[in-house]
């Protein structure tokens, strides 16, 4: 009888289980959903695109590795006429430090999915209600990460970083104005390029709108 006991508990308490189970998913909207497996943002993804869970791929950025992990808890559903995010939960109920930083620095990305997930997540959280106070203390990281943007070789980096700088003044206002002058010089630059003189030029002029005379 106590070896039957014995038997039955080792099963009920296998070391091996426990530790699978006891394993928190990287990001989770609540209890609940910390309970159920979080499918790997891949296994949404057209075959053709890139996958990041490949036995011979390895991340080649931060946004790579923590997108990997999960670490961004949203994923690409493919339309028949346009993409779209799918949240695991509702944007509002996202935490923004660190998620809003995190795609922002994403903005630098080349490759998809993380182009599409970067640029979007970025645009839909910023979205959400209070969004303003949410990203008015992180403007300083945010700055830094549309900085890098604004700086990349990349034609299409630069525009999402353009993009995502207008959007980000449309939300804090004034408040961005004391961190606009390390951006200047990536726009003057581009301002010199006829093919993005008239979205630069643009761009400036809602700058100047959203953060008022002092702009």
């Amino acid at each position: 009888g106590s070896n039957v006991l014995k038997m039955s508990l080792s099963m009920q308490i296998n070391p091996k289980n426990a530790a699978q189970k006891s394993k928190a998913a990287p990001f989770s909207c609540s209890s609940e959903a910390a309970s159920k497996p979080q499918p790997k943002p891949s296994y949404k993804l057209n075959p053709k695109t890139i996958d990041p869970f490949g036995a011979n791929t390895q991340p080649t950025s931060a946004f790579a590795a923590i997108y990997a992990r999960g670490g961004i808890p949203c994923r690409l559903m493919h339309g028949s006429v346009k993409h779209r995010l799918q949240w695991e939960c509702l944007p509002a109920t996202v935490p923004f430090d660190p998620l809003l930083v995190t795609l922002a620095e994403g903005l630098r990305e080349t490759k998809h999915p993380y182009t599409f997930v970067s640029k979007e997540g970025f645009k839909e959280l910023l979205m959400v209600e209070g969004a303003t106070e949410k990203a008015i203390p992180l403007l300083s990281r945010l700055v830094r990460a549309l900085k890098a943007a604004l700086a990349h070789s990349d034609d299409e980096v630069f525009g999402r970083g353009l993009d995502a700088l207008v959007q980000l003044s449309a939300v804090v206002g004034p408040s961005l104005n004391e961190h606009l002058k390390p951006l200047l010089t990536n726009l003057s630059r581009r301002l010199m390029n006829k093919k993005f003189r008239e979205k630069v030029t643009v761009a400036l002029q809602k700058l100047e709108q959203y953060g008022g005379k002092v702009s």
